[in-house]
């Protein structure tokens, strides 16, 4: 009885240990596997991206009078001259000598909304995501963002003022604080990533992959709705547990320096489509 246990054991051990040499390649195989099914998903989403309709909304603020100017923003100065959409959201953040500030798509849209229309920028500012004209916000990024897909991402850093950001959008990505001791660089600071099947893209690499900071303003398809960068960014202070930033704050603005600059070269694919 114990020769035959004995045998039995050895046996086992034997097959269990065959098992694992031929399975040692599995994690890779299943790995690639994997990546090349979330591909496959997001071109499938990607045919009918909902963020179209964001973007027929956007154009349609673009032209429309409001506010208690009624004015439109036709004369809005996005960077390349007033009025000039094409190509201006892959070139932002920058600075702008009639702010004095280093401004990305959606602060420069709120001077713009307030020069132009009239409105209360500060108020819009406090106004929860997805609300009142932070919800037209969100449209006309959309649209802006789309007068540019297909372009590289070249954002400028002649001026001292837009180093300045990239060095303070830097030492934030890499701030580790709060109960979890995150920081950006947490998730996006090196390469093979991934949470809940969604990969994390390295945001200190240059030019990026396009799924980073190339692929924002996105629609979610979690919250059916089209988010900002802005909001991005948001979400992942949440994430770290930290306290929300102000909206169009210089931090959230730095760190879309910091991400712009490193994704040089990166072809945009904003407004895309996200989980």
């Amino acid at each position: 009885m114990n020769r035959t246990f004995r045998t039995s054991r050895s046996a086992l051990a034997a097959a269990a240990c065959a098992a694992l040499w031929a399975g040692a390649g599995a994690p890779a195989a299943q790995a690639k596997s994997v990546a090349d099914d979330i591909a496959e998903y997001r071109a499938m989403l990607a045919d009918g991206n909902p963020s179209e309709l964001f973007e027929a909304k956007g154009e349609a603020l673009w032209k429309q009078p409001r506010g208690p100017k009624n004015a439109t923003l036709e004369a809005c100065d996005l960077g390349l001259g007033p009025g000039v959409v094409k190509g201006a959201f892959v070139e932002l953040p920058r600075w702008f000598a009639d702010t004095g500030r280093v401004q990305d798509l959606e602060s420069r849209l709120l001077s713009c909304m307030q020069s132009l229309q009239g409105f209360d920028a500060a108020a819009i500012a406090k106004t929860p995501f997805g609300r009142g004209e932070q919800a037209h916000l969100e449209s006309l990024v959309a649209w802006i963002a789309s007068q540019s897909t297909g372009m590289k991402l070249n954002l400028p850093q002649a001026r001292p003022e837009e180093r300045r950001m990239y060095a303070l959008g830097r030492k934030a990505f890499f701030y580790r604080a709060g109960p979890m001791d995150f920081s950006c660089a947490s998730c996006h600071g090196s390469e093979g990533k991934r949470v809940r099947l969604q990969d994390l893209p390295d945001l200190t690499r240059n030019p990026g992959d396009g799924i980073g900071f190339a692929a924002w303003p996105a629609y979610r398809v979690s919250s059916g709705e089209l988010w900002g960068m802005q909001r991005r960014l948001n979400d992942c202070f949440r994430q770290q547990r930290f306290p929300y930033p102000g909206y169009a704050s210089e931090v959230t603005i730095a760190l879309g320096v910091y991400l712009g600059v490193n994704a040089k070269g990166a072809v945009s694919t904003a407004p895309s489509i996200r989980r």
